[in-house]
């Protein structure tokens, strides 16, 4: 191929990108990344150990089965109340997010996929890997958690 011919492929190139990058993102593409926004809000609050701000993260009536939950609990009361024993019994508690796998349908959107938690004991970085699903409900400009399940990720069969 000819310096004429390369020329004209990469003036080609760079006019079907600039023509792509002015047409904005997919039309999917933009809830989705304000799901992974959320998400980001909520690794934020979770380590910033404050019940009111992760829970300004869930919808009034969201249930959680939280990773040291034994049982359902539903509405905001008793997700602050969750939150409030996790965060004692966890101190300096950080989550970290693997692989996540978010779908948009209309005004619902789900994320699953795999976290770890951090916790300091007896002055020893202690870690709890865990799977989880995050189920949100766009509120005006905002996803809110409708639904959060979480759980450790066992071992693997022997």
């Amino acid at each position: 191929m000819g310096a004429r011919p390369r020329r004209l492929t990469r003036v080609l190139g760079s006019l079907l990108l600039l023509a792509m990058l002015a047409a904005g993102p997919p039309a999917s593409a933009q809830p989705t990344a304000d799901v992974a926004g959320a998400v980001a809000k909520w690794t934020v609050f979770f380590a910033e150990d404050s019940p009111d701000s992760v829970l300004a993260l869930y919808d009034d009536d969201a249930v959680l089965w939280g990773t040291l939950s034994p049982t359902l609990l539903a509405g905001k009361p008793a997700v602050r109340g969750y939150f409030e024993r996790a965060f004692k019994a966890l101190p300096g508690h950080r989550v970290t997010f693997g692989e996540q796998r978010i779908r948009i349908y209309g005004d619902i959107a789900i994320n699953s996929g795999y976290y770890t938690f951090t916790h300091v004991k007896d002055g020893q970085v202690q870690t709890i890997p865990a799977r989880y699903s995050f189920v949100y409900r766009k509120r005006g400009n905002d996803w809110l958690i409708v639904d959060h399940h979480s759980s450790a990720t066992p071992a693997p069969p022997k």
